[in-house]
């Protein structure tokens, strides 16, 4: 091993703090006499883990138990709260600006946030930065949607939608009425169709506290560009899941697209057009823009073009998993067919990844990624779901009560585990909570104004949290 290896991991989310975390164990003698250094750049000081957002917007799930800190984890690690904006990898540099840069930029003080960031210099390179919403230029998109990637799109929502039942409950005017009780969810994924699931199960709940509203007088919509819905859980399940949610009374849109949402009028491509004041956008993923901005070999989507090793092509002391990563699918029968970019490839590709990092140091063979996909599950809402495990085709309670066994094992941290199985414990004995406080992300609001100052508002018709 070289006299002292500087690793720097871009991205907290799960590729970046599990390879994080393996290393800190695997280089602990090193770590321990400083031949070693790891660095973990990161917008958020947490990991957010995305498959208990649905859970988390309907309030089954504490927003700070679907978050992981990351310096109690990384305890061991050097966390830099910020963003890398570009990678040179021949010079082994790495730009990051950082919110100490961004403060220094916004106050107009120069510094290192007005030259564009800080180099930070590294030995070996993990790229693993996720994904961001891909979105298309939808009219009024930008103005009055909201994505689901984040826990505060995910509380954002929430508040949101209990803010329009009481909008509804209020008024005497229909046309303010329907459009406060109808949402529009645009995307059949996971993120979508879990979503619109467990929040229509709340929705539906909390009608039984509104003296005049009742769940027949909201609509629920998902439109979808393609033909099915969740392709990951097969067709025939993904037939059943339509059924399951147009049985519910939600309005489910096949090969259809979202061509307007301007005017809090959202117009579908096949002539319908819904006035509402909720639209969210779960239409897919891109790479990192981030990916752009370096030296690293990319495909034609986007991502980096990697080895069954986890390393970049072409680019030595380079690695990347995850959603930045495009990595062939040892397992496949087809040569060309590259592993899909979910969790369930995550998780074991950043074990392997940050092995292969300890192996490539002390110059010992490195380990190749395989692992057969074993299928997926997915919730519907409260104890409802499908799942497509080893071949094996499940529905409803089972497939619910898998999605919560697998997402538990899953979450890190046996300090999570135990939260999120309590507070499951609670929710079973006790009701739910339909408590918005949108009023949380204007903390300042009420004392400005007693000060004589104007509080903060919302754009009109936008959803509160987005972003």
């Amino acid at each position: 091993m070289k006299e002292r290896a500087r690793i720097l991991v871009v991205g907290g989310g799960y590729v970046g703090m599990y390879t994080a975390l393996r290393l800190q164990r695997k280089l602990k003698r090193e770590l321990a006499r400083g031949a070693a250094e790891i660095t973990v750049v990161t917008p958020d000081p947490y990991m957010t883990y995305q498959p208990f957002l649905p859970e988390a917007a309907a309030g089954a799930i504490s927003p700070r138990h679907v978050v992981v800190p990351l310096r109690r984890v990384l305890d061991r690690c050097r966390i830099v709260i910020g963003e890398a904006t570009a990678i040179d990898h021949a010079a082994r540099v790495a730009t990051v600006t950082t919110l100490a840069d961004a403060e220094k930029a916004g106050h107009g003080n120069g510094g290192a946030g007005s030259d564009g960031g800080r180099a930070v210099v590294y030995d070996e390179l993990v790229l693993a930065p996720g994904s961001v919403s891909r979105t298309l230029p939808v009219p009024g998109l930008a103005d009055h949607a909201i994505g689901f990637k984040t826990v505060e799109e995910a509380i954002g929502l929430r508040n949101h939608v209990l803010e329009q039942m009481d909008i509804a409950s209020s008024t005497r005017d229909p046309a303010i009425r329907d459009a406060a009780l109808t949402f529009v969810f645009v995307g059949g994924g996971y993120a979508g169709v879990e979503a619109l699931g467990e929040l229509e199960d709340m929705a539906r709940y909390a009608t039984r506290y509104y003296h005049n509203l009742r769940p027949e007088d909201m609509k629920w919509i998902l439109v979808e560009a393609s033909d099915r819905i969740l392709p990951e859980v097969g067709e025939e399940m993904g037939r059943y899941t339509v059924s399951e949610l147009r049985r519910r009374n939600i309005d489910v849109r096949l090969e259809t697209r979202l061509e307007s949402c301007a005017d809090r009028v959202a117009v579908l491509s096949d002539g319908a057009r819904f006035p509402t004041r909720t639209v969210v956008w779960t239409a897919g993923v891109k790479p990192h823009p981030v990916l752009a901005a370096t030296d690293l070999a990319r495909d034609a989507r986007g991502r980096l073009r990697c080895t069954a090793e986890l390393a970049v092509e072409g680019a030595p002391h380079a690695w990347a998993a995850g959603d930045a990563a495009a990595v062939p699918d040892a397992t496949a029968e087809d040569p060309g067919r590259e592993c899909a970019p979910n969790a369930q490839h995550a998780l074991r590709q950043a074990k392997i990844l940050a092995d292969n990092i300890a192996h490539s140091l002390r110059g010992e063979p490195l380990q190749t990624y395989a692992h057969s996909y074993a299928g997926s599950v997915a919730s519907l809402g409260l104890h409802k779901g499908v799942a497509h495990v080893y071949g094996r085709k499940i529905k409803g309670y089972p497939a619910w009560l898998m999605h919560r066994t697998y997402h538990l094992s899953r979450v890190p941290t046996f300090n999570r585990k135990a939260r999120v199985a309590a507070e499951w414990t609670l929710a079973g004995l006790f009701k739910r909570e339909i408590v918005s406080l949108g009023s949380l992300e204007h903390p300042r609001a009420e004392f400005e104004l007693a000060a004589g100052g104007k509080p903060p508002q919302d754009p009109p018709d936008t959803p509160k949290g987005s972003s």
